[in-house]
């Protein structure tokens, strides 16, 4: 099969212009006549994610963040992106990257039913996006608990129902919990809306100390899972799919590894 078709099929799941305005996605590098036999999947294209992917013998790279965002006005060793995008075109692997357009297809929904969620809608509304049945899309989701916990219960159950080894709260572990919003990622931007929304406590990545502080004082506790944390679950729902999709194709994920320790 060629790039393109893996392009194609991807396009299923997240379109491309789905994503928003200031994001870089679709095919990063490479050539889309390239023929694709195996393929890397992984979250960050980082040097080791590179480097695996040339042992493994890839000849496509999928990362949900993409490795060239911000502007690049030359490709060159000495620049440590430009040295990753060199190595990826001397050894022939094409790279694709899907990042808000996979948010707001999938990366909400994911973790909404890692946590139970029998139901949910998107907390914050991309305006002009509405789904196959005429339902908004958007960025992260908000729903309701069946029956009220703590803040200290529920964080236990974030932190396990995403297998990580940790989370941090923000508020009095005694808080009883009933509505949960969700933004994996870096969401303290949407701290104010998951408030108005009604949500009991906010579940996204990259608090800082002063939004933290502030959450609570507005009355919202939360629940830092970490962007790691809430979004590696790309990794595997992606490669499920492509392995459904390209059953004759050879499929291989990064190693699950949070990208630091907590002493």
């Amino acid at each position: 099969m060629l790039v393109s078709e893996v392009m194609d099929s991807l396009e299923n799941l997240a379109p491309r212009s789905s994503a928003l305005s200031w994001d870089n996605v679709g095919l990063l590098s490479g050539s889309k006549n390239s023929e694709v036999k195996k393929i890397y999947v992984a979250l960050e294209a980082t040097s080791e994610c590179i480097e695996n992917a040339i042992d493994v013998k890839a000849d496509l790279l999928i990362t949900h963040h993409p490795l060239i965002f911000r502007e690049m006005k030359s490709v060159v060793y000495q620049d440590f992106i430009g040295k990753r995008i060199i190595s990826l075109i001397e050894n022939h692997i094409s790279y694709f990257a899907m990042h808000t357009n996979y948010d707001i297809h999938r990366m909400g929904t994911l973790v909404a039913e890692r946590l139970g969620f029998s139901q949910s809608i998107v907390l914050e509304e991309v305006p002009g996006l509405i789904d196959s049945e005429g339902n908004p899309l958007g960025l992260g989701r908000l729903g309701s608990i069946e029956k009220p916990v703590t803040l200290g219960e529920f964080a236990e159950c974030v932190k396990d129902a995403l297998a990580i080894h940790s989370v941090r709260i923000w508020g009095d572990p005694d808080t009883e919990i009933r509505v949960v919003g969700l933004l994996p990622g870096s969401g303290k931007s949407d701290i104010d809306l998951a408030k108005m929304k009604g949500a009991d406590v906010y579940i996204t990545g990259d608090i800082d100390h002063h939004s933290g502080l502030d959450a609570v004082e507005k009355g919202l506790t939360l629940i830092d899972a970490g962007h790691y944390g809430m979004e590696y679950l790309f990794t595997e729902d992606v490669a499920k799919y492509l392995r459904e999709q390209f059953p004759d194709a050879e499929i291989i994920t990064a190693e699950k590894r949070e990208p630091f320790v907590t002493i």
